[in-house]
């Protein structure tokens, strides 16, 4: 996986944590450069966290699997970039509470991170170096994050849907294009 690639994976994996870092700047009623950081740092880490788990899980399986290992990493790509898309149709903008404690941005760092684990599986079978791979994510995801909090104060949730209809679309298109490769299509 080259470096334009890992980057558009960071940005279509960091979607979800963006329209909720959004929502959270649109309920603060002050935000600043600290609440910024924390939510950055949740969500990037988790991001960053995760996908290391699913390599990890993937690592020891992937010697049984390797023949049909694109068709997997197509499936998940492209099952996580239909339900991201599915959601940004619904037009459901979730609540979002201004809360930064411990049990509130952990549930919502988890759910945003689950793609992530089953990206991680994939980068198992795609024998993708884990580290820098994981750094960027996890720092994709904090700069978009934090940035999204700021913005969400700005702007509102007008740029929710938007924002998780991409991340979908670019889930899908690495997923085709992983495929392609292993058929030699592209």
């Amino acid at each position: 996986m080259g470096f334009l690639e890992l980057m558009l994976l960071a940005v279509g994996l960091s979607m979800d944590a963006l329209a909720v870092s959004i929502c959270k700047g649109l309920a603060m009623d002050r935000v600043t450069l600290g609440r910024m950081v924390l939510v950055g740092l949740w969500f990037g880490g988790f991001q960053g966290l995760m996908p290391l788990l699913g390599w990890l899980l993937g690592s020891r399986f992937s010697l049984y699997i390797t023949a049909i290992d694109h068709w997997i990493a197509f499936a998940l790509l492209a099952i996580l970039g239909i339900n991201m898309l599915r959601e940004a149709r619904s037009g459901d903008t979730e609540e979002a509470s201004a809360s930064l404690g411990f049990r509130v941005m952990f549930a919502m760092a988890v759910a945003t991170s689950i793609d992530a684990l089953a990206v991680g599986i994939t980068f198992a079978f795609l024998e993708v170096d884990i580290l820098p791979a994981v750094c960027c994510i996890a720092l994709t995801t904090f700069l978009l994050s934090s940035l999204g909090v700021k913005f969400g104060s700005l702007c509102g949730t007008r740029m929710q849907s938007k924002a998780e209809a991409l991340g979908g679309v670019i889930l899908i298109l690495l997923g085709l294009k992983i495929l392609l490769e292993h058929l030699g299509i592209f």
